[in-house]
Formats: C-alpha cells, sequence, structure tokens
C-alpha cells in the first residue's frame, strides 16, 4: 500500500478532496461502457442479452428466466448451516428495516384544512444480486427485505448466470430468494441486468420495474447512473470502500484483517488507513503484507491494496481525520479509536459507520441488522444506503373545505396576479360562483 503523507498541510476542503485516493480513469472507463451495454439490452432485448452472457459469463443457451425446478432444487440442497444463517439474517435485517418506515402524519393548517405526509411503496422493485467473483447470497436479504417492509409487491430478482452451474444463478443465491418468496428470478449479469430491469424485456415476459437496487461492481453502478430518470435507484453501491481511522493504541493486526477482507471483493476496491501514529502506520503496513500473502485471494488482494485507490493516510491530529473521512465519504468507515463511541458523532459522511474494534464492517455484511447496500465512490457526503425508504416515495395529500378556501382566497388570487398567472386565481374564484354552489 502507498503512503500518503498530509502532515504539516494546510489543505481547503477543496484540497482535501483532491487528495482523497480515487480510481477516477477507472470509473469514466465504465460509465462509457455501461452505457453501451444498457442501450444494447433497451434496443436489441433478450438477443443483447445472450451475447452479453456468451461474453461476460461464458454461458450460451441457458434459460434466462429460471425456472421453478431450479429453485426447487437450490432450495432442498442448501448447507443447514448456511440456511440457518441466512435465516437469522433475515431476521435481524427485517427488524432493523423496520424503523425506516414512517407514520403518516397530518397537519392541521386550519378549521377544514389539512395536509397529510403519507410514504406510499412504489409498485415493482428490481434488485440485482452479484454473483461474478462471490455470490453474494446475503445480498438477496439486503435488498428483498427492505422493499417487502416498505411494502413492495412485485419484485423481480437478476443474478448472473454461473458457468460452473451449467448457466444456472447460483444455488444459495437461488435457494436464498426462495426463504423471502421471491419467484421471478433471471439469469442476467452485470450492467446488462441493470439495462434489462430499467427498460423491461417483453420476450422473458419481464416488466419495467419502478426502482433498481442493488451492489456490484463499477460497472453496474455506472449503468445505474444510466438508467436514472428512467427508474429510480438506490446510491451507486460499486466496487467496495473501506476507510478506517486509528489512533496509536489500535491493533494493527485487526486493521489489516478488515482492510483485507474488504479487498478480496474485487480488485477495484478501496482500502484505506489514516492515522496520526506514524508507528501504528508502520505496523500496519507490515501486518498487511505478511496476511495478505496468505489469504485466498491473494492476487486480487494485492491489486486493490496496490491500486490508486487504496493508501496508508497520515495525517496530524484527529482534527485532519475527521476533515479527511468526511470529505473522502466512505461506504464503510471503522473507528478504532480509545473514545470511538463519543467520536463517531463527528464522522458525518459515511455510508455506514462501524464503532470500536469489536464491529468490523463484515459484521455489516451479514448479520448487524443493518444494511450493506451502500453508496460508493463519495457519494455518501449526500446520499443514503439501501433501506426500506428507497422504496418509498413521500406524498402530500391537501385537503381544503370551502371555508377553509375562502380564508385564503384573496392571497392566491394576489399572487397569481403578481405573478401574471391570472387563470391560477380564476380556478379559485370559480368555486365561489352562485353556479358552483
Amino acid at each position: 500500500m502507498r503512503t500518503i503523507d498530509l502532515r504539516g498541510k494546510t489543505l481547503s476542503p477543496s484540497d482535501m478532496l483532491a487528495a482523497v485516493p480515487r480510481a477516477t480513469q477507472a470509473r469514466a472507463e465504465a460509465l462509457e461502457a455501461a452505457a453501451v451495454i444498457v442501450d444494447a439490452v433497451r434496443t436489441s432485448g433478450e438477443a443483447a442479452l445472450r451475447e452479453q452472457a456468451e461474453r461476460f459469463d461464458r454461458v450460451s443457451g441457458h434459460p434466462i428466466r429460471v425456472p421453478a425446478e431450479h429453485v426447487a432444487e437450490a432450495a432442498a440442497s442448501i448447507d443447514p448451516d448456511v440456511r440457518s444463517a441466512l435465516e437469522a439474517a433475515i431476521d435481524r435485517v427485517r427488524r432493523g428495516s423496520a424503523a425506516q418506515v414512517p407514520s403518516a402524519q397530518t397537519t392541521q393548517i386550519g378549521p377544514g384544512a389539512k395536509i397529510t405526509q403519507r410514504w406510499q411503496p412504489v409498485t415493482r422493485a428490481g434488485v440485482y444480486i452479484p454473483g461474478g467473483k462471490a455470490p453474494l447470497a446475503s445480498s438477496v436479504v439486503m435488498n428483498v427485505v427492505p422493499a417487502q417492509v416498505g411494502g413492495v409487491t412485485s419484485i423481480a430478482l437478476a443474478s448472473p448466470p454461473q458457468a460452473a452451474h451449467g448457466g444456472r444463478v447460483h444455488p444459495t443465491i437461488l435457494a436464498a430468494a426462495d426463504l423471502l418468496g421471491i419467484d421471478e428470478i433471471y439469469a442476467i449479469g452485470g450492467a446488462g441486468a441493470i439495462g434489462a430491469l430499467a427498460h423491461g424485456v417483453a420476450e422473458l415476459g419481464l416488466d419495467p420495474v419502478d426502482v433498481v437496487s442493488g451492489p456490484g461492481n463499477n460497472y453496474v453502478a455506472s449503468a445505474k447512473r444510466v438508467v436514472a430518470g428512467v427508474v429510480g435507484t438506490d446510491s451507486e453501491a460499486g466496487a467496495t470502500e473501506i476507510l478506517i481511522v486509528a489512533d496509536a493504541e489500535a491493533d494493527a493486526d485487526l486493521i489489516a484483517a478488515d482492510l483485507i477482507s474488504q479487498a478480496e471483493h474485487d480488485e477495484q476496491a478501496s482500502a484505506v488507513l489514516v492515522t496520526d501514529s506514524v508507528e501504528l502506520a508502520e505496523r500496519v503496513a507490515s501486518a498487511v503484507a505478511q496476511l495478505a500473502s496468505a489469504t485466498t485471494h491473494a492476487a486480487r488482494v494485492a491489486e486493490a491494496l496496490g491500486g490508486p485507490q487504496s493508501a496508508i493516510v497520515l495525517v496530524d491530529d484527529r482534527a485532519m481525520a475527521e476533515a479527511f473521512s468526511n470529505a473522502y465519504a466512505p461506504e464503510h468507515l471503522e473507528l478504532h479509536l480509545a473514545d470511538a463511541s463519543a467520536a463517531a458523532e463527528r464522522f458525518t459522511s459515511a455510508g455506514a459507520v462501524f464503532v470500536g474494534d469489536q464491529t468490523p464492517v463484515s459484521l455489516g455484511d451479514y448479520m448487524a441488522g443493518s444494511n450493506h447496500v451502500l453508496p460508493t465512490g463519495g457519494q455518501a457526503r449526500y446520499a443514503a444506503g439501501l433501506g426500506a425508504y428507497t422504496f418509498l416515495r413521500p406524498q402530500q395529500v391537501i385537503e381544503y373545505d370551502h371555508a377553509a378556501l375562502a380564508e385564503v382566497r384573496a392571497g392566491v388570487v394576489a399572487l397569481a396576479n403578481a405573478e401574471i398567472l391570472p387563470a391560477h386565481g380564476d380556478a379559485v374564484e370559480a368555486r365561489f360562483a352562485p353556479a358552483s354552489r
């Protein structure tokens, strides 16, 4: 991992943003490629999906809409321990998501005048579940449960066809979908899946959805940007990021393990340590080198840690660490600080904050009850992670009676005339004409 030394520098907010390690070229290339893939699906439907499956997944001739018997076979063969873990995760995420559904609120503006704020679920959601480098069965839980809690009644799931499984979706993903009652499943991967969910594919009986959600690589994240405006999307949850802020007393081995745990996702994964302790930085660098070479996906981890998106960042003090973290706005933020609980409130921009050295990101990936579909690429400065609210639309319902309208009648007419929109005022006056009573 490279070192970025910011000590002794006075950095403006724009300077801090410029210092953040990002693989910007990779993201730009992904956006361009994703636009081509999505457009091919929009114009050529199933034919484009089959061409993409052969090119990217090394699969051909497979049933794109997953037959019910494939799901049943996967559900019957799942390892009992994995099934039990999925069931526990479903329960925890369901409870965590329930708090994200606001109750309707009615405001009485005056006698006979009220506004009700309600939260209406979308009719149909499309969820994408990665399956290329890692079959993320846990992402089935993280996407489907919030949609169900939010009240969505029609959910389509897409996941890549697997060459190792004869073109089928990975069986653990299918089993997880079965546990949640999802029976509309498509063997489609990557940016093409996002395009198919957004635009629909008539030959497959795939109707367009209202919201697309789910994590993936930078191509999947870029495809969401391409279809934004056609459908709603969650945040662009692209290649994973972890930023760890640590003080001199932190455990270097735990930090190294957590950096590697996220680097194993993808060669484009970002792993960043921010500390004001040179000694800790050196211990972490040594531990990372030792642990990374022995991990299962050593080559993948080495590329991620050696990329421009990963670094050890040296800062002067805690204030500088906070400023850097908030500028970076990481997907996952871990606080390995002696006062982590108290410090957490000052780290305001992150997809999720993991407080203390006993709360690793891996916990959030699976069993914390929080959601692991989170904004990447700095979007946590203004965007939220996936939740029940992703599938809800706030609506205002306005109801006035005649007396309440009469009270504001003159104000509406005055403002309408001031804006040279007299028909607006006429629409109110019409309700006071004798024929309208």
